[in-house]
């Protein structure tokens, strides 16, 4: 259907294409490839063989690559622009990686093939736990986990399994209000219940609620450090002293470790478990519903309860450990997942290592935080800072700068579209009212950089100049106008039927 505002015969603006959905574009017989038919066999189907057509739409070929060509030309992407999402570390991921990642030997291994073909493999994997541990200071690293998430659950049961062992069955997990979303979910799935701890007027855990809530009940306190208002903990000391003091563990989200990689050591934190987020830390493809990898780090207080597999060094070279009877004196709990976790994250983020080394790697956190401040220090005359003094990687917001104007947090990051900019993060952390979280990174170009900064401060003067009903409109440069997101979520429409009726989501 073509957009409403366009005065054009065809709906088309340019290089902007209106084209039906993908299944109304069908013409019975039309086909890009000519395949012979298939030789007469009995069927072994058992009567179970399809009655009906599968439903696929018939095309040439030009349509479908000009179909998908066309899609992914409506996405936004690293590779296209800046994105600043905080929380979310959306750096470029270098081609060195995606090259070495398609070597042979690499690309093509398989899981099930004997250890003695897929000797440099497990090398690889090995040599990226080695390092994972070294920047860690932790003595152990499950590297099987398949994201952030997995990774939460994988520290949690670890933690639960330890307790179990010694008989301890404690039934509460606090987490702070500054925490990322999952930790809760991930304790409330571990069969905890979950406490929430509030912050201080700093944006930090108050330590004196935290020392209040802890007793011998609780199995864990789940932080995040960074914190999801790009503050760093530092307290952090004083805080695993008290967990620790009651026989708990502290488990710590590794999501932000990209803001102090090759600076601070976890383990000398006092961290017993920590999951790192290899897309965001150590630049492998992130988003999309691709594969993700959460290894998890843990302390010697937990090492031997870490699951399976293990790659370990045998009398004929490397060997995987997948069965607990050959899991010597370490009891792990089971296993995370099929197979040893996501190969081709691995060889991205050992290749990612490698190439930075330890002073590159460093300077990576020292870029990210420095680009991070540049924007608090340009941007906080006009907009207002949630948290006063230095940041950490990203830097939160909140709508107080829009009092009065009419104009939401929605309202601001829907214009960012209309300037060629992903929005930053909005709403989150729910502590910050109308929070707006930014994350630069440290790929960004001050020039980049710049560009971005004059255009939100370009904005926040429209608003505040009275330029409300612009900002309610937007986006208007975009194929789609401002979608209902609220319908969308409750109500979406997730397969196409011919019959189907439905309006349009745009308004």
């Amino acid at each position: 259907m073509a957009a409403k505002d366009t005065d054009t015969f065809t709906g088309n603006k340019g290089l902007r294409i209106e084209e039906p959905l993908i299944f109304e574009q069908h013409a019975p017989g039309r086909s890009g490839v000519d395949l012979p038919e298939p030789p007469a066999v009995q069927d072994r189907l058992g009567g179970l063989e399809r009655r009906d057509v599968i439903g696929l739409p018939d095309l040439s070929e030009p349509q479908v690559m000009r179909h998908y060509t066309r899609l992914s030309q409506k996405n936004f992407a690293i590779d296209a622009g800046f994105y600043p999402l905080g929380s979310c570390t959306m750096k470029h991921n270098p081609r060195l990686n995606e090259k070495v990642a398609r070597l042979p030997g690499l690309a093509d291994v398989h899981p099930l093939q004997p250890a003695s073909t897929v000797q440099g493999a497990l090398r690889l994997i090995d040599t990226l736990a080695h390092w994972i541990k070294t920047l860690t200071g932790m003595p152990a690293v499950a590297m099987s986990p398949a994201a952030g998430a997995h990774g939460e659950l994988c520290g949690l049961m670890t933690a639960r399994a330890a307790l179990e062992a010694r008989g301890d069955a404690r039934k509460r997990v606090l987490v702070p209000d500054s925490a990322h979303g999952t930790n809760p979910a991930t304790a409330a799935i571990c069969g905890y219940s979950v406490e929430a701890i509030p912050l201080n007027d700093r944006g930090r855990v108050d330590l004196a609620a935290l020392r209040a809530a802890l007793d011998e009940d609780v199995a864990a306190f789940m932080l995040t450090n960074p914190n999801t208002c790009g503050l760093f903990e530092d307290e952090i000391l004083e805080q695993s002293q008290a967990v620790h003091d009651v026989g708990a563990f502290f488990y710590c989200d590794g999501a932000n470790f990209n803001a102090i990689v090759g600076r601070v050591r976890p383990g000398d934190l006092g961290i017993d478990c920590m999951h790192l987020n290899l897309h965001k830390t150590f630049s492998t493809p992130h988003g999309g519903g691709g594969p993700g990898s959460g290894p998890v780090v843990l302390s010697e207080a937990l090492a031997s309860y870490a699951p399976l597999p293990w790659v370990v060094h045998g009398d004929d070279g490397y060997e995987v450990v997948e069965h607990e009877a050959d899991a010597s004196d370490a009891e792990p709990y089971g296993r995370m997942k099929a197979y040893h976790g996501q190969m081709g994250m691995f060889v991205r983020a050992l290749a990612y290592m490698m190439s930075h080394g330890a002073d590159g790697l460093k300077q990576v956190s020292s870029d990210a935080v420095l680009n991070a401040n540049y924007l608090l220090a340009r941007l906080s005359d006009e907009l207002t800072l949630a948290y006063d003094g230095p940041c950490m990687h990203e830097v939160l917001f909140d709508d107080g700068f829009l009092k009065g104007t009419d104009v939401t947090t929605l309202d601001f990051a829907k214009a960012m579209i209309d300037e060629g900019f992903h929005p930053m993060t909005m709403y989150f952390p729910l502590v910050a009212h109308g929070a707006l979280l930014m994350e630069p990174t440290e790929t960004e170009s001050r020039d980049n950089l710049e560009q971005y900064i004059d255009t939100v401060l370009d904005l926040a003067r429209r608003a505040k100049a009275g330029d409300a009903q612009t900002f309610q409109d937007a986006p208007g440069y975009t194929p789609r106008r401002r979608l209902d997101e609220t319908a969308a979520a409750r109500c979406p429409i997730l397969r196409w039927k011919p019959d189907s009726v439905s309006g349009e989501a745009a308004e």
